[in-house]
């Protein structure tokens, strides 16, 4: 009887020793150093500047060059619903003011990028900026229209 219990319980320990080696994560990261030029760096806070990455989508704008100034309308049909429309103010060659004219997105989904695209494009000068978690679609479609208006 001493056996058994003996046997299971290195049975029980192998186990669970396999269990959490395998669920442990195979690579460690360490933070990245600052540094002046990395393009991460870049990346993850907006600059007056950015500069071209070669992995955005095409509803991304890379170029920050001053912006005629203006009132434009654009509209993007990349979201949940078609027909996403927005107004952008180009003052003194900046991006002033995005709003959003019309949609049809999913309330307290799609309407969290509405609140906060915007504000980020206006940060960034670019609508080169991170989608909304939950709300990529409408995140798209938002960047998508407010190109379409600054191409007018």
């Amino acid at each position: 009887m001493r056996k058994i219990k003996l046997v299971t319980l290195i049975f029980v320990v192998l186990i669970v020793t396999v269990f959490v080696a395998g669920c442990s994560s195979a690579t460690k990261t360490e933070p990245q150093a600052p540094s002046e030029s990395t393009a991460s760096d870049e990346s993850q806070a907006p600059s007056e500047s950015p500069s071209i990455d070669d992995s955005q989508t095409p509803s991304e704008s890379p170029a920050t060059a001053d912006y005629t100034d203006g009132t434009y309308e654009g509209s993007s049909d990349a979201g949940i619903s078609p027909g996403l429309k927005v107004s952008v103010i180009v003052k003194e060659g900046k991006i002033i003011e995005v709003d959003i004219l019309e949609h049809d997105e999913t309330q307290g989904i799609g309407t969290k990028a509405i609140e906060e695209i915007p504000a980020l494009i206006i940060g960034a000068q670019s609508t080169g900026v991170d989608g909304i978690a939950g709300a990529s679609m409408t995140s798209e479609a938002i960047k998508e229209a407010v190109n379409n208006a600054l191409s007018e």
